[in-house]
């Protein structure tokens, strides 16, 4: 094996790739966790000890993507009742975020929201979540959570024209949280399987 092959080899080893029951992919990106100055960063880090859910989104500026993260943060009370926080991630600067994020709802923007958005610019998180569309620069409509430990816990990735649903999301990480065996259909008060 050449050496240039074989470093090669080495790296796709040991890079970082999102593997549900594994380690999530650890992130630095610049946020609108400051929206004045926009120079807070978050990162993975930030959240430990707490359930995290990544909403991956293709661009600001669009139609269906308004539609999940206001609905995500009319119900962040909800998520953050049972300790979740969330982030949305797309490809976009966070000079288009804080543009959006100041945009009026009634006007396709995303005003008012309740948690951070940050920028992937590059596309390298959504690389490692295999959910980059490359010849675009996009991502899929990706929703991961990641446990308190930092450990991907759940994936679920959408074709670009389907939002995702806040509700099914509550109820799989009120089943995650459970630490049992959910059956089909669990829905949060019923008991976990016995076995």
């Amino acid at each position: 094996m050449s050496t240039a092959t074989g470093t090669a080899v080495e790296t796709a080893k040991t890079a970082t790739i999102a593997i549900v029951g594994q380690p999530a992919p650890d992130f630095n990106m610049p946020s609108t966790k400051n929206m004045e100055t926009l120079a807070e960063n978050v990162t993975l880090s930030d959240y430990k000890g707490k359930w995290l859910i990544l909403l991956f989104y293709p661009l600001d500026f669009t139609f269906v993507c308004p539609t999940e993260l206001t609905a995500f943060s009319d119900r962040l009370d909800e998520l953050q009742g049972i300790g979740a926080e969330v982030i949305g991630i797309s490809t976009d600067s966070v000079h288009s975020h804080r543009a959006w994020i100041k945009t009026p709802r009634d006007q396709n923007g995303v005003a008012d929201l309740q948690y951070p958005l940050a920028s992937d610019v590059g596309g390298k998180l959504a690389r490692q979540y295999n959910i980059l569309v490359e010849e675009e620069g996009i991502a899929l409509r990706g929703l991961y959570i990641i446990n308190p430990e930092g450990v991907l816990q759940y994936a679920v990735v959408h074709d670009l024209n389907i939002g995702r649903s806040v509700d099914e999301t509550l109820r799989v990480l009120q089943g995650l949280q459970t630490g049992g065996l959910c059956s089909a259909d669990w829905t949060p008060g019923q008991e976990n399987l016995k076995v």
